[in-house]
């Protein structure tokens, strides 16, 4: 039975909430003097707030709401990524690739993660192409937090979804708009310490609802048998173990949605920037610890409860989670939490949820803004950054991102944050790594590099893996067929494809580049 939420307890909360969010954005523009304030936080962020902030933005209404419907579907296979949001999100993020962003990036006076790559290879042309990739897919992701965001809300405060929509659109844009990226990691800073909270009571409520670790794990593990068919014959095996190695399932859990995020984090421009706002390496030290604290509780939460709500509709109602939610994914965790938990914490949750959407929101609007504004437009006029530019470059991909929002289908937030994560690790990430590891990096191996990797990244979408292929339909408007490849080659998610392409090149031409980068030419560019 569906919880009923006192609707003057939510409103006081949820007001005061928005109050304070808005005071603190309010007090970063106050601390916002120049343009540097606006774009890195003036390069001078406590070792909390990096902590929080990088861990806040990462995990948004896609890894809870999203990913946490998925995993209700595929199980805890998909704790793997948790594994590898450690080791790399944090550990190798932090440690060998967080230190070399900072020194770059101050040394050559990068404030964007376009800026920094093209400067590294002394290139234009790779600011733009960057820049163009983020403009073009960044709004995908940034549909699937609006929506993971806006369904909570419509869920929990029966208000339609288009109002939820604009309205969570449009508080973020506000005090992203006004305050920039201080004001954003503060607010993220709050909003973490907000979803730690609420990740915690869920993990322990739950286990209480369904009588204690031991009965509840034992439960589902028991429900192997009540696996759909049409998962059984694609190679899923039950919720507490892996697939069938190789299998479709297979697949999709580990090259889709394991190796998506979990590699594709390195490659996040708004994660990048974060090490950007450090004073020194010391800094990103201190800030590993919680950074790493703060990934386990979001996702390893998310990937826990996600399954049991099996257990618990099967129960409750006598069937698995995805049916009891009509069939869309992204409905389960919001209507688990509706029907299972008390009033009190649905509320306390949605405030979770809302700062998990908006921390990420807001990071995502702050560098589709600033690329646009900043990195394209202003650079074309011949002006480097300003500030007004940047506010109209965030307002711009809000639009862009809401009625994106609109016109997606159910059960994507999963799909379209792996989607654009896979694309930025593909075209992105091995010309990233070069440049920041390299005295003299290659300008010819990054171009060709980055040009397969988003040419061989898109060819694999559009014509081979199926979930991109069969749902674009220009692959059976040409060939008749949703794919070009058999099974289980049609789950090979695009990533793989474009990585071993990207680098691929990137090795063969590195040693026939006679003409590499030096620190003058980085300096050059301005």
């Amino acid at each position: 039975m569906m919880m009923t939420v006192s609707t003057e307890l939510t409103i006081g909360i949820v007001a005061f909430y928005l109050v304070m969010i808005i005071g603190i954005g309010y007090y970063g523009y106050r601390r916002t003097k120049k343009v540097e304030d606006y774009m890195v936080a003036g390069r001078n962020t406590h070792p909390v707030i990096i902590a929080l902030s990088y861990g806040a933005t990462f995990i948004s209404t896609s890894a809870i709401i999203g990913f946490g419907g998925t995993s209700a579907q595929y199980g805890m296979s998909l704790m793997w990524l948790t594994v590898l949001c450690i080791v790399v999100g944090v550990i190798i993020a932090f440690i060998c690739m967080g230190k070399r962003i900072r020194r770059i990036g101050k040394d050559l006076g990068a404030l964007t993660y376009p800026e920094l790559l093209g400067k590294m290879y002394g290139s234009k042309k790779i600011i733009y192409a960057t820049g163009a990739i983020f403009v073009a897919a960044m709004p995908l992701y940034t549909a699937a937090v609006l929506i993971g965001g806006a369904r909570f809300i419509e869920t929990t405060l029966g208000i339609p979804y288009m109002t939820a929509l604009l309205g969570f659109a449009g508080v973020v844009a506000l005090y992203v708009v006004i305050g920039g990226l201080m004001a954003v990691m503060y607010t993220d800073a709050v909003q973490g310490a907000i979803m730690l909270v609420g990740m915690g009571v869920l993990l322990v409520l739950t286990y209480i609802y369904l009588g204690g670790v031991t009965a509840a794990n034992s439960a589902l593990d028991s429900m192997g048998s009540l696996v759909p068919s049409t998962l059984s014959s694609m190679g899923m095996t039950g919720w507490t173990s892996m697939p069938e190695f190789g299998s479709p399932i297979w697949m999709t859990v580990i090259t889709t949605l394991v190796l998506g995020v979990g590699v594709g984090v390195l490659a996040q421009p708004q994660l990048a920037v974060r090490f950007m706002t450090a004073k020194d390496g010391k800094s990103l030290n201190r800030a590993i610890p919680i950074g790493a604290l703060f990934i386990v509780m979001m996702t390893g939460v998310a990937f826990t409860v996600g399954p049991l709500t099996n257990v618990y509709f099967m129960d409750t109602v006598g069937m698995l989670a995805i049916d009891a939610a009509g069939g869309n994914a992204d409905s389960i965790i919001p209507l688990y939490i509706n029907s299972a938990m008390p009033e009190l914490f649905v509320i306390i949750f949605m405030l979770t949820l809302l700062s998990a959407a908006m921390s990420t929101l807001s990071s995502l609007l702050h560098t589709m803004g600033t690329t646009l504004g900043g990195d394209i437009f202003a650079r074309m006029k011949g002006v480097r950054y300003s500030i007004r530019a940047n506010q109209i470059g965030i307002v711009v991909m809000m639009i862009a991102s809401v009625i994106l929002a609109v016109m997606m289908p159910g059960s994507i937030i999963a799909r379209a944050t792996a989607m654009f994560m896979g694309l930025c690790t593909a075209a992105l990430l091995p010309a990233f790594v070069h440049g920041i590891t390299s005295k003299n990096p290659s300008y010819l191996a990054a171009k060709w590099s980055m040009t397969a990797g988003a040419g061989g990244w898109l060819l694999w979408a559009v014509f081979c893996h199926l979930a991109e292929s069969k749902m674009l339909g220009i692959c059976h408007a040409l060939f008749g067929v949703d794919s070009l490849v058999s099974s289980p080659w049609c789950y090979l998610d695009p990533l793989v494809v474009g990585v071993v392409l990207s680098v691929t090149i990137l090795l063969v031409l590195i040693p026939m580049d006679k003409h590499k980068i030096t620190h003058e030419d980085q300096m050059r560019l301005t």
